[in-house]
Parts: structure tokens; C-alpha cells; sequence
């Protein structure tokens, strides 16, 4: 068991984790799902939820409960993944980004997210309604805006030949590009770093 638990906590290479995701489009074609993303299970949600009325929510949304089987899958391995299998080796990260970050005012690379950013204490403050209300706003609007997030566009849509996913594909990466190349170091600096 053990020898299972550390082989199962090693990161994957790419070119057994790459095929395992692009495995999930025809799987989920030959069961007959023509969507795949977390965000279409919030509409899900909503509609269980939600007083019938609004027409938005009103669909038989019991056919998409897989979804939300997938979300809650997700959740329930990312809590064991982190706390049960967790890789002990320190988090490697490019000297270059280091210093990039270094300059915004991140010093601490020993966890996946940045403390400096992501803890309560910040939550309330300019910088932390910034991120966190008005960030998660916007790509909760953006998502649902563009008809689903990029895992369903750019894994699902494109792999199902949908021109609208392979445009915002396209225009993902270009926000994110344009994000971390031209508005980051700007927007850091307003809100205080």
C-alpha cells in the first residue's frame, strides 16, 4: 500500500496525464454528453435550487447530475490529493518568475499560492476585494458571458470541432497573455504592492 501511495503522489509526466485528458472527450461523446466544464454545474446548481420561473434555470437539470458528480469528485480529490498525498519536495519555480515576483512584492515560494496574497488577514483589505470579489465576479461573469470556462472550451470545444470555443480559446490565452505581460505590474502597484 504504501509503495502504491508514493508512485500515486510522484507528479505524472505529461504524456500519461496529456492522453488521460484527451481520453475524457471521447468517453464523454460515446455517453453522450456534448458538454464538459466546471461552470455549467453552478447553472445545475441553480436550477435544483432556484423557485421555478426564471427561465434561465428551467430545464430538466436531473440529466446533467453527472456533472455535478464530476465537480464534487474534483473537490473531494483535490482535499485528498492535498492533504494524504501531497509531493513533500519543495515547489520548484523558475528563477526568472521568482524574480518577476520578488519585484511585485512576493517573497514566500514555499506554497502553491502566494501568502502574501491568499490568507485571511488580506481578504478585507483593498487588495483582497480586488482579487478575490471583484476578480472572482469577473471570471464567474466572464465564464458563463462565453458560454463555459476554459476547460470546457479549449478541452471539449475545440476537440468537438466548435469554432466558438476555438475563438475563445484564442482570446483566453490573449487576456492572459496581456494580463501578465502588460497589466500586472500596474494593477499590483494601485492596490499596494
Amino acid at each position: 500500500m504504501n509503495q502504491f501511495i508514493e508512485w500515486i503522489s510522484q507528479p505524472w509526466p505529461w504524456y500519461v496525464a496529456g492522453p488521460m485528458i484527451g481520453l475524457t472527450v471521447p468517453a464523454l461523446l460515446i455517453l453522450g454528453n456534448k458538454t464538459f466544464g466546471i461552470s455549467s454545474s453552478l447553472r445545475h446548481v441553480c436550477a435544483a435550487c432556484v423557485p421555478a420561473g426564471i427561465p434561465f434555470f428551467t430545464y430538466d437539470w436531473k440529466k446533467e447530475i453527472w456533472n455535478l458528480l464530476f465537480v464534487l469528485g474534483t473537490a473531494i480529490g483535490g482535499f485528498i490529493a492535498m492533504n494524504f498525498l501531497a509531493n513533500p519536495e519543495t515547489i520548484v519555480i523558475s528563477e526568472a518568475t521568482q524574480a518577476d515576483l520578488t519585484a511585485l512584492g512576493i517573497t514566500n515560494f514555499t506554497d502553491l499560492m502566494p501568502v502574501e496574497i491568499f490568507n485571511w488577514d488580506s481578504l478585507f483589505t483593498g487588495k483582497g476585494i480586488l482579487f478575490f470579489l471583484i476578480g472572482g465576479f469577473l471570471v464567474g461573469f466572464g465564464t458563463r458571458y462565453a458560454g463555459g470556462c476554459t476547460s470546457g472550451h479549449a478541452i471539449m470545444g475545440i476537440s468537438s470541432l466548435q469554432w466558438p470555443s476555438l475563438v475563445a480559446t484564442i482570446f483566453f490565452m490573449i487576456g492572459g497573455f496581456l494580463m501578465t505581460h502588460v497589466l500586472l505590474e500596474p494593477l499590483m502597484k494601485l492596490v499596494g504592492f
